[in-house]
């Protein structure tokens, strides 16, 4: 059955497979980063070598950006707004 609220009239009958790992799971933290780290590296991010939780883009002009993963949660802190958009 779908949760309260989610179904559509005409459509409570339906159910959906899941495809992807999620919450609760054992293997949703490991999908998660797995996911996240594609993600920035795809995206021209550069993982530290210290720390692969950390990852570093720049650009030619000295704008850098430095973005922390913390389980399920992100830090950034730049010194350039262009980098961010």
């Amino acid at each position: 059955m779908q949760p309260e609220g989610f179904a559509k009239k005409g459509e409570e009958y339906l159910v959906f497979k899941l495809k992807k790992a999620l919450y609760e799971l054992k293997h949703a933290p490991r999908s998660w980063y797995d996911k996240i780290d594609s993600f920035f590296l795809n995206h021209g991010y550069i993982r530290s070598k210290n720390d692969p939780n950390l990852y570093i883009v720049y650009n030619d002009e000295g704008q850098i950006v430095f973005t922390s993963l913390y389980v399920d949660d992100l830090i950034m802190t730049r010194n350039a707004d262009k980098l961010i958009e």
